[in-house]
């Protein structure tokens, strides 16, 4: 591991809690299957101050030659590197309570962090916290890579791609340059977060298989139910809910759904003891009616 601190003065993020800027190198693209190999992150602090974390991952799994020759991570380089569920524990202490953000993060990054540290069986409650996605602020903005970004926002070429510290250097330049530049991007994490949210429904997922409608209900967001809520499908598909769980979808879908589908069995029960509750009243009425 590599801890490394620095301040940045002139940065003009405003910060109310810590936001860790972090990327991940992987065996592979899949998130309910693939592993991290190396993990960096720079955690700002609202004063300025700038802390990084930099970690290589046995990923317990072959890294595969075509993924090697992009990252340059090979299965030698890490064999005698810790797991992660070795260092889920210390990673889970430095993020802290920060916010999170990266490049394509939403969609992946933290998506696969949230299945490590499942997969470690290790509880890191990655709720109330802020999310904030650079890729999609600059898909909004100009449509571009990130070494185009990087090249367009601060005038660099990348020159160690996909080695995730510099890859996390990157994304943080090309973050607080996007601030500096456009004078409607608000410089506060909350505002930031749900401009680079993608789609009208709010995610409870991060695979996006699980949202909120406008009514705050918990819907299914893809296939055939798309739309649909989770409590109208179980009515009319209730082998549905068992299919997602036995499916191949990520470790945090699966934990997500289960844990809105006990709300609603939950609400149901209630429902159920209030309307008996108004049965015996009306039954009590007519009695003493007599």
């Amino acid at each position: 591991m590599k801890v490394g601190l620095f301040f940045n003065a002139n940065m003009k993020l405003t910060l109310t809690k810590p936001l860790c800027v972090f990327d991940l190198e992987t065996t592979g693209t899949q998130i309910t299957k693939d592993r991290i190999v190396q993990i960096a992150i720079i955690k700002v602090l609202p004063n300025g101050e700038q802390i990084e974390y930099n970690q290589l991952i046995n990923p317990e799994v072959s890294i595969p030659n075509e993924i090697v020759s992009i990252h340059g991570i090979s299965n030698e380089r890490v064999k005698d590197c810790p797991t992660f569920k070795d260092k889920a524990a210390e990673i889970a202490d430095f993020i802290g309570d920060s916010d999170l953000a990266g490049y394509n993060s939403n969609k992946f990054d933290i998506p696969v962090l949230a299945e490590e540290f499942l997969r470690a069986e290790f509880t890191f409650d990655l709720s109330n916290r802020k999310f904030v996605d650079v890729q999609n602020i600059f898909h909004k903005m100009e449509q571009r890579t990130l070494a185009a970004a990087y090249k367009f926002y601060c005038d660099k070429q990348i020159e160690n791609a996909h080695d995730a510290l510099f890859d996390t250097k990157a994304t943080l330049d090309v973050f607080l340059a996007q601030i500096e530049r456009y004078s409607d991007l608000k410089n506060n994490v909350e505002f930031l977060a749900e401009f680079s949210r993608v789609g009208e429904n709010e995610l409870i997922d991060f695979a996006g298989r699980i949202a909120r409608n406008k009514k705050g209900e918990p819907i299914y967001n893809f296939g055939k139910h798309n739309g649909k809520t989770l409590k109208e499908v179980m009515k009319i598909e209730p082998g549905y809910y068992g299919w997602m769980l036995d499916a191949d979808f990520p470790l945090y879908t699966k934990q997500c759904l289960r844990n809105e589908m006990q709300k609603i069995k939950e609400q149901n029960l209630l429902n159920d003891n209030q309307s008996m509750d108004d049965k015996i009243n009306l039954l009590k009425e007519k009695f003493n009616k007599r």
